[in-house]
């Protein structure tokens, strides 16, 4: 198996993450200087590394617990953890209560009943597919999406489940072409309305993708390594407190 595959994926909400920034590295080099003295950038193919990182603040005994298990787990810069994008308030998503929400919550059992707890269930409200076998490095590709509450527009993440080697990917596209309108077949015989998207994306597509592989735009994931200049000590102040920024890079 890939060490790629069959990750933990880091639980921002039990850290309760209060900040973020990722962005996507590298995609071009320079390439010497024109007659102006202007360097002139030469694109890579592969498009970057996507990298990132977490503010928080910690001071529950679990929460020490699990910060010094990430120490331990990726100091080494060797071993891989699945990172989410706390991109909540930024997607297509649909407007509950004034807020954008990602996710439907409390589905209850076939029954009608929910966990013992009052729980249920919870699933995206936005996802999609890709339309079209895409090949390796790609830099455009074709989506169909379902439940988005506006198009497509200037930017957006998403992440696709690489399940031959790369596993979890996260990607952003540049350029979005103007929605088509589309239906969108399920096995089950059931159908939904979509919308269908040309994106242009960055970092180039790290895998194959067939036909109708799902994409997430709800918390989208990659792997991710910590920096090799970066680790993370266990440490707190005299409160046993700590305000940890968790630094990370996408990881092959």
């Amino acid at each position: 198996m890939s060490r790629c595959l069959g990750l933990p994926t880091l639980s921002i909400d039990f850290l309760k993450a209060t900040g973020f920034e990722f962005d996507v590295v590298g995609s071009s080099i320079e390439g010497g200087r024109n007659a102006y003295g202007e360097t002139i950038s030469i694109g890579i193919t592969g498009g970057g590394l996507v990298r990132g990182s977490y503010d928080f603040i910690v001071h529950e005994p679990e929460q020490v617990e699990y910060i010094n298990w990430l120490g331990a787990r990726l100091n080494s810069s060797t071993r891989f953890i699945n990172v989410p994008i706390r991109s909540d308030f930024a997607g297509p998503f649909p407007i509950v209560n004034e807020e954008p929400a990602p996710f439907i919550t409390g589905i209850p059992h076939s029954d009608g009943a929910l966990f013992s707890d009052g729980a249920g269930y919870s699933q995206a409200t936005v996802w999609g597919r890709v339309r079209g076998a895409t090949h390796l490095n790609a830099g455009q590709m074709e989506i169909e999406i379902v439940g988005n509450t506006r198009n497509l527009r200037w930017s957006d993440w998403f992440s696709i489940y690489h399940g031959t080697k790369k596993g979890w990917r996260a990607y952003r596209f540049w350029q979005a072409s103007d929605p088509t309108s589309s239906t969108v077949a399920m096995p089950d015989g059931t159908s939904y309305p979509g919308q269908r998207y040309t994106v242009s994306i960055a970092p180039a597509l790290r895998e194959y993708v067939p036909n109708f592989t799902p994409i997430e735009f709800a918390r989208p994931r990659f792997v991710a390594k910590f920096p090799v200049d970066f680790t993370l000590p266990f440490r707190a102040d005299l409160m046993n407190r700590d305000r940890p920024t968790i630094q990370f890079v996408e990881a092959f």
